[in-house]
């Protein structure tokens, strides 16, 4: 489940009527409309967040998340989900998957995505010292994907040990359990004084984002992807921080280029009950 949830859960966002929850989702088609040309009943689906047609400018671009006809998914924790939009939205599996593939596959619907578009965002290449502010779901598969891309050094940002053994299970280096300013400095003296060429922000808070700004050598990237909560960016540190700040929404389509790329992510990276 993806961690913006707990804005609800924890009274900051507050609910104030039944309200329909989950975004992440994937399972068999049941029916499709009339107009739906890509997706049959049968087929086994992976999905979003955001529902997009996939054909107009923005997501052409590669931003399927700021459609111009995007639509918010609500309610995928029931036993049957209206996906609108669905040949922009729905990528089928090339074959019906087994039963103990599907957690995997429902990962890849929010978490690995967002982990991975985190990764981009923060132009991760090989060979590169990067940092993950936030150990959910999305802060460790953002772990993953940064190993994915080449990565040489990870360093996990985390004050829990089971997450801290699963964080190296999907290839960190070092684990850091300071946060803030203490985070921040820790991360510097690892590095030299110089900081992580690549930084992901998977939290959302002001001190997670000042957190990974300082955290972040000159020239380097922070990819933000946690929804922001009370996050004031300081404009003129960064400024003189000389960091890229790139993230948002996780372009669904774009971090799935095709069935196969997630199909395969999956089948070599097995659900652990702990995520």
């Amino acid at each position: 489940m993806c961690g913006s949830y707990l804005w609800d859960y924890r009274g900051i966002d507050p609910v104030t009527q039944p309200t329909p929850i989950g975004h992440e989702y994937c399972g068999i088609v049941e029916e499709a409309g009339s107009q739906v040309t890509s997706i049959k009943p049968g087929q086994f689906v992976i999905g979003s967040f955001f529902a997009s047609d996939n054909t107009r400018p923005n997501c052409r671009a590669g931003f399927q998340s700021s459609c111009l006809q995007r639509v918010l998914i609500r309610g995928a924790q029931a036993d049957l989900l209206r996906v609108p939009l669905a040949d922009g939205t729905l990528v089928a599996t090339p074959d019906l998957p087994p039963e103990d593939l599907i957690p995997s596959l429902l990962t890849l619907s929010d978490v690995m995505g967002t982990g991975w578009f985190a990764a981009v965002s923060a132009n991760v290449q090989p060979g590169m010292t990067v940092a993950a502010a936030g150990d959910g779901a999305v802060g460790l598969l953002g772990v993953l994907a940064a190993t994915r891309l080449g990565a040489e050094r990870i360093i996990a940002m985390s004050r829990h040990e089971p997450r801290q053994k699963l964080a190296r299970h999907f290839g960190a280096t070092d684990i850091v359990t300071e946060r803030g300013d203490e985070g921040a400095a820790r991360i510097k003296e690892m590095t030299g004084g110089i900081g992580a060429d690549a930084v992901l922000e998977c939290v959302g808070t002001s001190q997670s984002m000042t957190q990974a700004l300082r955290s972040t050598r000159p020239g380097g990237f922070v990819g933000d992807v946690g929804v922001p909560h009370g996050a004031n960016l300081p404009g003129e540190e960064l400024f003189y921080s000389h960091v890229g700040l790139r993230g948002g929404p996780r372009p669904c389509a774009a971090s799935c280029p095709n069935s196969s790329t997630w199909y395969g992510t999956a089948r070599s990276t097995p659900a652990r009950s702990s995520t």
